[in-house]
């Protein structure tokens, strides 16, 4: 069994992105761990709640912990940088808080945003670059527990149109595709819905229509064509 590092930069990240991909990861009985670097305070949606952002990430933090539950996470931390702000800070402060959280799980696996961060915000663009910088410094400093970088991604058929605009991997940059079962995206909408002060964007994205869709992923310095069937598979053996 595995233990998968889970690292985006917002509450819903991961039920918008992956959910049922990683409820089949902790059926199958692997590790799953959640690091998310903000509390999402400073969404829009806080506007219309007449919330300030401290209260607005309060929220959400409360949302995720019953994420947490529903998706049946094996542990989960919530940051409190800035966000939407992640941009304006010193990466290697970022980095290093990101660096000391791995090193403490020791993770087979780390998976972000890919390069472009599907929807294209600077949160996720940090995100992306600071993580890969971790992996990259962590194994090239003999941390060989280390074994994967994964990056979720949409695939080139999934569906981009809706509220916002989303960006596609081609298909030769898909390294693994996940197919999943009724009773993993009966998990993953549990999980979506946790977040009910955004289910206005969620009726807006058709997200909870989606959530049964493959799901997709690059391989940082990996590449497996036809793509694997799992992010576990076929991992580097280095002892």
């Amino acid at each position: 069994m595995a233990t998968i590092l889970y690292i985006f930069p917002h509450p819903d990240d991961e039920s918008f992105g992956p959910p049922a991909g990683i409820a089949q990861q902790i059926s199958q009985g692997h590790e799953v761990y959640l690091l998310t670097l903000t509390k999402g305070g400073a969404t829009k949606v806080r506007h219309d709640l007449g919330l300030s952002i401290e209260e607005m990430g309060e929220i959400r933090y409360q949302e995720m912990i019953n994420v947490a539950e529903k998706l049946r996470l094996t542990g989960m931390t919530v940051l409190d940088l800035p966000d939407s702000g992640l941009k304006n800070m010193f990466p290697q402060i970022i980095e290093q808080t990101v660096e000391d959280h791995v090193l403490a799980i020791k993770p087979d696996i780390l998976v972000t945003y890919a390069v472009h961060g599907i929807s294209g915000f600077h949160d996720h663009l940090v995100s992306h670059a600071v993580v890969k910088r971790v992996f990259c410094h962590l194994r090239s400093n003999g941390h060989l527990w280390l074994k994967r970088l994964a990056l979720y991604t949409l695939g080139p058929n999934s569906e981009t149109e809706g509220y916002f605009k989303l960006n596609n991997s081609t298909e030769e940059e898909i390294d693994c595709i996940i197919q999943t079962n009724s009773e993993e995206h009966q998990i993953a909408l549990s999980a979506l819905y946790c977040y009910k002060t955004y289910m206005e964007t969620i009726r807006k994205t058709r997200m909870d229509e989606r959530i049964g869709e493959p799901v997709h992923f690059e391989f940082f310095q990996e590449s497996f064509s036809p793509p694997l069937n799992s992010l576990t598979e076929q991992l580097r053996d280095e002892r």
